[in-house]
């Protein structure tokens, strides 16, 4: 049973945070806790579609992840791959478009198939626009947009924070109204600086396996008890 909730965002993003240490406190290899995170991505996408929500942003792989053990790397991917293969026609079928940010240059070729794939099979739909970011990460996503700006030459006096929203990533979704963090660290981790500007932040030190529908209902409450000033008064 969905709570009726107001003012709800229209766009929120998830920095899905904590799957290794739910592996860990149950003794399962790390892999395991990814595994378990991602059945949760699944189901707390459709509770959020259930509120009507339009955009939802999930952080799946930072350009620091690349950091990681070959193999976490390696078995991430994989199972990020496999995922996209098996939810994007069901996703299809509920009207979601899915949208990726980042990069795709480094990923293996095919995951970077099965999102290309994903992505044409939704491109018109409307329900609900769901963003991955994959090999993502905040500061890239500024540089990339300034060194576009110089290569079209645009002139000193005509950049305005118009225009340069115009070459980011996100040019065609609204800027993130709560960012969700789960797994109990107070940072954002190089995700969506420039969109996240004047987001309302919720953090809590439940794991993202563990973040069910009733987690986001708290974190929706949350956000419609915020007043939003946009540094008026």
């Amino acid at each position: 049973m969905i709570k009726k909730i107001a003012p709800l965002p229209k766009h929120i993003a998830l920095i899905m945070d904590g799957n290794g240490r739910w592996a860990k406190q149950r003794n399962l290899p790390r892999l395991a806790g990814h595994r378990a995170g991602m059945s949760t991505t699944r189901s707390l996408v459709k509770t959020i579609g259930k509120y009507g929500i339009k955009f939802v942003t999930l952080y799946t792989f930072s350009t620091e992840n690349w950091n990681r053990p070959k193999d976490e790397v390696n078995g991430i991917l994989g199972i990020l791959g496999r995922s996209i293969d098996k939810e994007a026609p069901k996703l299809h079928e509920n009207g979601v478009k899915i949208h990726h940010i980042g990069h795709l240059e480094r990923l293996p070729e095919n995951l970077r198939v099965s999102i290309e794939n994903a992505i044409e099979l939704t491109k018109n739909n409307t329900e609900m626009t769901l963003s991955l970011a994959f090999d993502y990460g905040g500061r890239t996503e500024i540089l990339d947009a300034v060194r576009s700006i110089i290569t079209d030459r645009i002139e000193a006096k005509d950049i305005d924070e118009n225009l340069f929203n115009n070459y980011l990533y996100t040019v065609d979704l609204p800027e993130v109204d709560l960012v969700v963090r789960t797994g109990g660290d107070l940072r954002i981790s190089n995700f969506l600086l420039w969109q996240s500007a004047y987001s309302e932040f919720y953090f809590t030190d439940v794991l993202w396996p563990d973040f069910n529908a009733k987690e986001i209902e708290k974190a929706l409450i949350s956000y419609s008890q915020r007043q939003r000033r946009f540094g008026g008064l």
